[in-house]
């Protein structure tokens, strides 16, 4: 969970509540990426932005983790930014309509699925903006319910120490070799080669990390550090 006092964040949260007591929803939001009317816009200009980058020859990727992936449009623009050499990783828990790896149309996807001890349920959108990354956090899956039927949020994430550990939940589910699945081009799932590879529960080690992270703390407030 985050807490954030950022005044801008704050007015454009107010605005959305403020819509839907009026029984309207909001056409568009400087900060966020609001649903029904403005996240699936935003999310492919973000997804064009990256296609840009890479005809420049500049850094292009895209790290995303989701329980979801079925909405056609979201897709098809994701393929176009594989053939232009986007990088792109996908967490997809469940449902994923996009076949990564086949020839000439998604080669540069990668498709993970990690099914575990814990319920994975964050959505995490990253974008590397040419070598300045963009980072989301939010609710919604990219699936037609999530962006045409309901109001859902997604919001930026600046501070750079938790833009930091937030991005190590995409590094280290994808470097898992205990649970994580990798989708192969005919649709099925394989469990990751742990050939040369350390053993990671990427669960496992970030519940750990956040165990660690607490007895930091309460140290540092024994010690009147904080």
């Amino acid at each position: 969970s985050l807490m954030t006092a950022d005044p801008e964040i704050g007015l454009n949260a107010a605005a959305v509540f403020q819509a839907l007591a009026l029984g309207e929803t909001l056409e568009d939001s400087p900060v966020l990426m609001v649903a029904p009317r403005c996240l699936q816009n935003q999310v492919l200009a973000r997804i064009d932005e990256e296609i840009a980058h890479a005809r420049r020859g500049e850094s292009a990727y895209i790290g995303l983790k989701l329980n979801s992936l079925t909405d056609k449009t979201i897709m098809g623009r994701l393929i176009e930014a594989s053939q232009a050499g986007v990088s792109i990783d996908m967490v997809v828990r469940g449902i994923c309509c996009l076949v990564a790896g086949l020839p000439g149309v998604s080669e540069t996807v990668t498709v993970y699925s990690v099914v575990g001890q814990l319920l994975e349920h964050s959505r995490i959108f990253r974008f590397e903006n040419g070598g300045s990354p963009r980072l989301y956090l939010g609710s919604a899956d990219w699936m037609q319910r999530n962006l045409d039927r309901r109001v859902e949020l997604v919001f930026p994430v600046e501070d750079e120490g938790i833009v930091r550990r937030v991005e190590e939940v995409i590094s280290l589910t994808t470097e898992d070799t205990v649970n994580a699945r990798v989708q192969l081009p005919d649709g099925s799932y394989e469990l990751q080669d742990p050939r040369g590879r350390p053993v990671l529960n990427c669960q496992t080690e970030l519940a750990a990390r956040a165990r660690r992270a607490l007895q930091k703390k309460e140290k540092d407030i024994n010690e009147g550090l904080i």
